[in-house]
């Protein structure tokens, strides 16, 4: 008898991958995302299996391949994935009741705080570029998750030329390009940086002085 309720309990284990596919396909499929992107991240592409991945998630290694095809095509959509949550998040911060050099300098702040909790982020972008971006989405769906980034730019910027506050002669994917990488290198570099010089730039005081500085020369530059 013992041995027969033992069977049938490994029979739910083995049934509940399929039951919770079909009864939240959409909380599986974020399920999959998330255990793929921390493996990407730590990983990269060559490094992280489909295995292992299945092993840590909800599902069956089957269900990975009837979402995304092969291993590439998650890594793709967890790319695709970590670049809109950052423009979700940037889209949440209400900056347009903002006077134009308070929503530029809130915008890079964010960006710093942003960079630095989303580490596998800035990771899985680093792992991309050694990879020459191949596996980027192509650039109609990447225009389209990242044009609010450009769209919150151009609307400060130019709400700021309209009051005299800023200076002309900027582009917004210009600013984009100059607040991403100074918020980048603090998150990229900081293994070897800290390595270097020390981690006094990367505790809590460090990064708050860090974190103002990157407000303050982004608003120098433009203002008027």
């Amino acid at each position: 008898m013992q041995r027969v309720r033992s069977s049938a309990s490994e029979e739910d284990a083995a049934e509940q991958p399929r039951r919770s596919w079909k009864q939240d396909p959409h909380g599986v499929r974020l399920n999959i995302l998330q255990v793929a992107r921390e493996a990407f991240a730590q990983k990269g592409l060559s490094g992280a299996r489909i295995e292992e991945i299945a092993s840590q998630t909800s599902t069956s290694k089957r269900m990975i391949y009837y979402y995304f095809g092969d291993k590439e095509g998650l890594y793709r959509e967890v790319l695709a994935d970590a670049y809109r949550r950052t423009r979700e998040a940037e889209d949440a911060l209400e900056l347009d009741g903002l006077p134009s050099d308070e929503a530029l300098r809130k915008l890079a702040e964010f960006t710093f705080d942003n960079h630095r909790r989303s580490k596998d982020f800035i990771r899985l972008v680093m792992i991309e570029n050694v990879h020459e971006g191949r596996h980027m989405p192509d650039s109609t769906e990447m225009s389209g998750e990242n044009s609010s980034a450009i769209r919150l730019l151009e609307d400060i910027y130019a709400r700021g030329l309209e009051a005299g506050v800023f200076r002309p002669g900027f582009s917004a994917v210009e600013l984009h390009w100059l607040i991403s990488a100074l918020c980048y290198f603090n998150v990229s570099n900081q293994a070897t940086f800290s390595h270097i010089f020390g981690r006094e730039l990367f505790d809590e005081d460090g990064q708050t002085k860090l974190r103002r500085h990157v407000g303050d020369m982004v608003l120098r530059l433009v203002l008027a």
